[in-house]
C-alpha cells in the first residue's frame, strides 16, 4: 500500500471536508505544483478540445441517452469521491503533463471513438495556418487572412479564397488560473448565461480537439470544480467502454423532462480526462504532417 492508498483509506474512514473548506488548500497545492512542475521533453499531449462538428455529435449522443445509463449498459451510483476532489485531481494530473509546446508547423492528431465503433480522426494545424484533415476531408488553413474553399457544392468555387481568421489547435490564448478561466467561460458561453449544463459542453469543447498548455488545462478543470450542483458517479464508461468516474452538471430549471446532464468521464486512477459517455479520446499527439499517425 502506497501513500495515496493510505490517504484514500483514511478519507473513506473519516469522510471528506466540505468544498469550501478544501478551496484554500487546493489553491496552495496547485500554485506550488505550477511553480515546481518539471519540464520533460515529450510529444504526447492528453488535454484538448472539440471542433464544432464533434461537439454537436457529443451533444446529440448525450441528449438521446436514456436516463440512468452512462454507456455500455453500466448503471450508475453516487460516487464515494467528491466531485470537487475528482476535478481537482484531474487539474493536478493535467498540470503534471509535459509542457513542451509543439512547433507551429506541426499538427494535432486526435482519434475519437464512439459506442457504435465509428472512429473519427483529425489533423489540425497547430498555428491554424496550414491545411489539415478531418478523416479524409480537407480543413483549410488561414494564411494572410484568406483560406481556400474545399468541398464546395459549386465546383467553380473550389480552391477560391475567402476571408478568415486562424483557428490554432494549440491554444496559448487561454487563462492559467481558475478565476480567470471561470471568467473566460462566462464570457464565451454557448448557452444562456448561467446555464451550467451548457458550461459543461464548453468544458468538453476545450477538452477534445484543441491542445492546451498544462497550466490552462489545469485551470479548466479547477474552474469546472467551482460550478455548483456537481455530482460524481461511479461505474460509468466512456464512449470506448473504458471505466471511470463521472462528473455531471445539473440540468437547468425548466428544462425538458427528457433533458440529460452533461457527463465527463475521468480515469479513476490517473484522473486523466477520458471523454464522455458518448465518445472517447483514445489517442492524441503532435505529428509533423496531416495524415500522419503517431
Amino acid at each position: 500500500m502506497d501513500d495515496l492508498d493510505l490517504i484514500r483509506e483514511r478519507a473513506d474512514a473519516v469522510g471528506l471536508a466540505a468544498a469550501e473548506d478544501l478551496a484554500p488548500a487546493r489553491e496552495r497545492l496547485l500554485a506550488a505544483a505550477r511553480a515546481g512542475r518539471p519540464r520533460r521533453a515529450r510529444r504526447w499531449c492528453w488535454t484538448a478540445g472539440a471542433a464544432a462538428g464533434l461537439a454537436a455529435g457529443i451533444t446529440a449522443v448525450v441528449a438521446l441517452a436514456p436516463a440512468g445509463e452512462t454507456g455500455a449498459g453500466v448503471g450508475v451510483g453516487v460516487a464515494q469521491a467528491d466531485p470537487v476532489r475528482v476535478l481537482t485531481e484531474a487539474a493536478a494530473a493535467a498540470l503534471g503533463e509535459p509542457g513542451t509546446p509543439p512547433r507551429p508547423d506541426q499538427f494535432l492528431y486526435v482519434k475519437t471513438e464512439f459506442p457504435d465503433h465509428h472512429v473519427r480522426e483529425v489533423w489540425l494545424s497547430v498555428d491554424g495556418t496550414r491545411d489539415g484533415l478531418i478523416d479524409d476531408t480537407k480543413v483549410p488553413g488561414c494564411r494572410d487572412g484568406k483560406a481556400p474553399i474545399y468541398g464546395a457544392n459549386d465546383p467553380s468555387k473550389e480552391g477560391t479564397l475567402e476571408d478568415c481568421r486562424p483557428s490554432p489547435a494549440y491554444r496559448t490564448d487561454l487563462p492559467t488560473t481558475a478565476d480567470a478561466m471561470s471568467a473566460y467561460l462566462d464570457d464565451h458561453h454557448s448557452g444562456e448565461k448561467g446555464d451550467v449544463n451548457a458550461l459543461g459542453k464548453d468544458v468538453i469543447t476545450l477538452a477534445y480537439e484543441q491542445a492546451l498548455p498544462p497550466a490552462s488545462a489545469a485551470a479548466l478543470f479547477e474552474a469546472a470544480a467551482k460550478v455548483p450542483g456537481l455530482t460524481a458517479l461511479d461505474h460509468v464508461t466512456d464512449g470506448a467502454g473504458r471505466p471511470g468516474v463521472g462528473i455531471t452538471w445539473p440540468v437547468p430549471p425548466g428544462s425538458s423532462p427528457r433533458a440529460q446532464p452533461e457527463l465527463l468521464v475521468f480515469d479513476a486512477t490517473t484522473h486523466r480526462f477520458l471523454g464522455t459517455r458518448g465518445s472517447a479520446v483514445t489517442a492524441k499527439a503532435f505529428v509533423d504532417q496531416a495524415g500522419q499517425r503517431p
